[in-house]
C-alpha cells in the first residue's frame, strides 16, 4: 500500500502551459526533417535556382515589370513559394505518416493540451519553411543584386506565410487518410494558387475575372507584401494585407485547435 502511495506521490503533474512539451515536440519536428536534410532543405534551394535560371533565360533579357527588372520581379515569388511548400510539406506529411503508422498515439499520449499540440507542430512547420527560405536568398544573393526596402515587411510577411502553411499542412495532415490526399491538397490547391498570385508574372496580365479573384488569394497578399519587402514595389494594398494575413492565421489555428481537441479524425 505504501509503495503505490510513494508512486502516486512522485507522478508529474503538469499545471499551466507546458512548455517543456511544446519545446520536444518542436525539437522532434525539426530533427525529424534535418535527418534527411538533402531531401528537406538541400533539394528546394536547387529547385528554386533551376525555376530561377529557366525563366530568367525565357524572360529575362532586358524585360521588366514597371520600374523593376524581370530578375527582380522574380526571386521574392520564388522565396515565397519556397517558403509556401515546404511549410506545408512538413506539418502535412509529419502528421500522416503517424497515422499511417499508427504511431500517433505517441503524439496524444503525452502530457500535451490540443493548443500545445497546435503550436508545437505549426512552429515546426514554420522552422522548416523558414530555413529552405534563408537557404534560398543567400543563393540568390550569390547570383543577382538583393535589396532590402522595408525588413519590417519581409519578416511579417515570411513569418505569416511560414504559420499560414505550416496550419493548412496541420489540417490536411489531420484530415488525409493517406498520402494520395495529402498529394490531391497540394497539386490541385496549393500549386494552383501560388502560381496564380503573381509568381511569375505580375496580375494585371490576367483576364478580369482573374484579377479580381487574386485580390480574395491569401497566396497573392503574401507574395506582393513579400516583394514590397525587397524592392518597395507592390500591386495590391499591403494594409489589406497585413489585415487579411493575419485574420486568416487566426481562422486556421482556430481550425488547428478545434480538430485537435474534438479528435477529428485522429482518435477514431
Amino acid at each position: 500500500m505504501s509503495s503505490k502511495i510513494n508512486r502516486l506521490e512522485i507522478r508529474p503533474v503538469v499545471t499551466g502551459t507546458n512548455w517543456q512539451g511544446i519545446r520536444t515536440l518542436y525539437a522532434k519536428e525539426v530533427h525529424r526533417y534535418l535527418k534527411i536534410f538533402g531531401q528537406t532543405l538541400l533539394a528546394p534551394i536547387i529547385t528554386t535556382l533551376l525555376f530561377l535560371t529557366v525563366f530568367g533565360v525565357v524572360f529575362g533579357d532586358g524585360r521588366t515589370v514597371g520600374k523593376l527588372t524581370y530578375i527582380e520581379f522574380l526571386a521574392p515569388g520564388l522565396l515565397m513559394m519556397t517558403i509556401l511548400q515546404n511549410a506545408f510539406a512538413n506539418t502535412s506529411t509529419s502528421l500522416i505518416s503517424q497515422k499511417i503508422n499508427e504511431s500517433i498515439v505517441d503524439t496524444l499520449m503525452p502530457p500535451l493540451s490540443p493548443l500545445e499540440l497546435t503550436i508545437g507542430f505549426i512552429l515546426g512547420g514554420a522552422t522548416r519553411g523558414l530555413m529552405v527560405a534563408i537557404g534560398v536568398g543567400l543563393s540568390l544573393a550569390l547570383v543577382i543584386p538583393i535589396s532590402f526596402h522595408n525588413p519590417s515587411a519581409i519578416i511579417f510577411f515570411a513569418f505569416g506565410a511560414a504559420l499560414m502553411m505550416g496550419s493548412m499542412g496541420m489540417m490536411t495532415g489531420i484530415w488525409a487518410e493517406k498520402f494520395d490526399h495529402v498529394s490531391t491538397v497540394t497539386n490541385f490547391i496549393i500549386l494552383p494558387l501560388s502560381f496564380l498570385s503573381g509568381t511569375f508574372f505580375p496580375i494585371s496580365r490576367f483576364p478580369e475575372t482573374l484579377q479580381t479573384a487574386s485580390h480574395y488569394n491569401p497566396f497573392f497578399y503574401l507574395i506582393d507584401g513579400l516583394r514590397f519587402g525587397f524592392t518597395n514595389q507592390s500591386t495590391g494594398s499591403i494594409e489589406t494585407g497585413v489585415f487579411f494575413i493575419i485574420i486568416f492565421n487566426i481562422l486556421l489555428w482556430l481550425t488547428c485547435y478545434w480538430m485537435l481537441r474534438t479528435g477529428y479524425k485522429i482518435k477514431d
